[in-house]
């Protein structure tokens, strides 16, 4: 199985430490779990939704590089599909450095043969030119991400999709956990 993964909120439970960092930023009757809701969207229609200033996002922005990995843990179950997996990928909006730094922090970045990043000058998603891009160069079977802005370019492109914690319509596979998407790729192990 060759995956193309997304980064936050798929490979890395990152959502709960945006969320912290944006209610600093936003009026005090917002609750968290509203905040959440709308990063779940997407960054930018968080941003909007909660009329952040240019000037806040940049504020969340450094606020957001001065967290620690540690912050920014992997799911549960997730090195073990990775460990299963024949190749996998990265296609994220985050700096390449901000990627590197937390593989390398959870010791994870030899799971992966390639990444697409943020600052890479690829469009943003669901524009699939990263996709195209990653798939004309590894074949790929499957791509997982938390929200529907993740697998939309993966149909366009053709690739198998899954949404993880997620149920909106449009995906060809929904898990909750690594350990369900472990027994659907690898039912016998």
């Amino acid at each position: 199985m060759r995956i193309l993964w997304d980064f936050d909120g798929t490979l890395f439970d990152t959502y709960p430490a945006f969320t912290k960092v944006m209610k600093e930023l936003v009026s005090k009757d917002v609750k968290e779990e509203d905040i959440l809701k709308e990063l779940k969207v997407s960054f930018r229609h968080a941003t909007e939704v909660f009329q952040l200033t240019e000037e806040q996002i940049k504020t969340f922005r450094e606020m957001d590089n001065a967290l620690s990995p540690e912050d920014k843990p992997p799911f549960p179950g997730l090195k073990t599909i990775l460990q299963k997996a024949e190749l996998n990928v990265i296609m994220t909006h985050k700096p390449r450095e901000e990627v590197i730094t937390i593989l390398k922090y959870f010791n994870m970045e030899h799971y992966f043969a390639d990444l697409v990043a943020g600052d890479d000058g690829f469009p943003r998603k669901p524009d699939p030119a990263s996709y195209h891009h990653l798939n004309n160069k590894h074949q790929l079977d499957l791509a997982v991400g938390d929200r529907v802005l993740d697998i939309l370019p993966a149909k366009e492109v053709g690739i198998k999709t899954c949404l993880f914690q997620n149920d909106s319509s449009g995906a060809d596979l929904y898990v909750t956990n690594y350990e369900d998407l472990k027994n659907l790729l690898w039912p016998s192990s």
